[in-house]
């Protein structure tokens, strides 16, 4: 899972709405300007994987008057500075950003081989199963416009990678509390009263979910601007709710706050169970990656491309301890 390093990967893209040192510059201005007039009055065609990735004329003035003022930069020993609030990055096939464009598939890998998991391990009475592959499929979703946003960032692209993000994040912790607080009924069983009562509850979460999510893309839809600080207070929200409810649920017997698993006390708790607050601990690690940002290392790989990295195989021991969960015999004697 990844909610506690994407908000703040979704909060370290506020600064893209703002403009930076390097894009107030007159240099800057100046070099756009005489390139614009130079080299857009009558264009010459773009290379086939710039045209495909949507970049014009002028996008290539700036893109190439940052690369010539950032190795000035550096040749005079200055500190490189960010344009339009991004880094200084060399572009491949038409990329912006392609290491943060690689890693992302590579979460995208990751969690194709966690959905297969989860169909190839988790037993089909499981009444767990369905949440988690809603989940899965919307984490595949979320690193395709991932990838793409990092390929070539615009209006459009933006909202699609925050709002699927958002949804993961929130399918995330919609799963989560389905899944502490037991609200799930077993087919298998008659419906009893209290199995009712949990019918009733998990409707009533579903449905502020869903109204949440609706409510929240409306707003950012609708407003004449982004609002990036809601965004970012939204998903801050969602991601420390989602991480605190994986803590209680490791939490050491004499602490134990909620019953674990069906039919069984409090007490019970198997020792894979601290596994989810190792997961969380090294998520939350590797946000620091996100706070302690840093200029591309060759202008390549910067701090939210290794943050991309770090994810992945996160991801896959997530997914490992889900399976792993899903399995206790006491699921078994669940379904029973």
């Amino acid at each position: 899972m990844r909610s506690l390093p994407l908000f703040l990967s979704l909060s370290s893209c506020v600064l893209l709405a703002l403009s930076s040192a390097g894009d107030r510059s007159e240099e800057f201005k100046g070099c756009v300007s005489y390139c614009t007039a130079t080299e857009c009055f009558q264009p010459q065609p773009l290379p086939l994987a710039l045209r495909l990735a949507r970049w014009t004329c002028v996008d290539n003035c700036k893109y190439n008057c940052m690369h010539q003022l950032t190795t000035r930069r550096i040749e005079i020993g200055s500190k490189i500075v960010q344009y339009y609030g991004k880094w200084p990055f060399w572009r491949f096939a038409g990329m912006q950003e392609p290491a943060s464009v690689v890693f992302s598939l590579l979460n995208l890998w990751a969690h194709w081989r966690g959905s297969a998991k989860i169909r190839r391990e988790i037993p089909g009475a499981n009444p767990l199963k369905p949440y988690y592959l809603w989940w899965s499929f919307a984490s595949l979703n979320t690193w395709v416009w991932s990838a793409v946003f990092h390929t070539r960032d615009n209006p459009t692209t933006e909202k699609l990678d925050y709002f699927s993000a958002a949804l993961t994040i929130l399918l995330a912790l919609y799963f989560t509390f389905i899944r502490l607080f037991h609200l799930y009924t077993s087919p298998r069983l008659s419906l009893t009263t209290q199995q009712s009562q949990t019918s009733s509850l998990l409707r009533l979460w579903t449905a502020t979910c869903a109204i949440a999510f609706v409510g929240h893309v409306s707003y950012l839809s609708l407003l004449p601007r982004f609002d990036y600080f809601y965004n970012v207070v939204f998903n801050l929200i969602i991601g420390l709710t989602h991480n605190a409810l994986w803590l209680i649920y490791s939490l050491p017997v004499s602490l134990s706050l909620i019953r674990r698993f069906p039919n069984r006390p409090k007490t019970y708790r198997p020792g894979f169970t601290s596994k989810a607050a190792v997961l969380v601990l090294f998520t939350t690690a590797a946000t620091g990656l996100e706070l302690f940002d840093f200029p591309p290392i060759g202008r390549i790989i910067d701090a939210h491309a290794l943050w991309h990295l770090c994810t992945a195989p996160i991801a896959v021991y997530w997914y490992r301890f889900l399976v792993e969960d899903a399995n206790d015999e006491s699921w078994r004697e669940h379904r029973s």
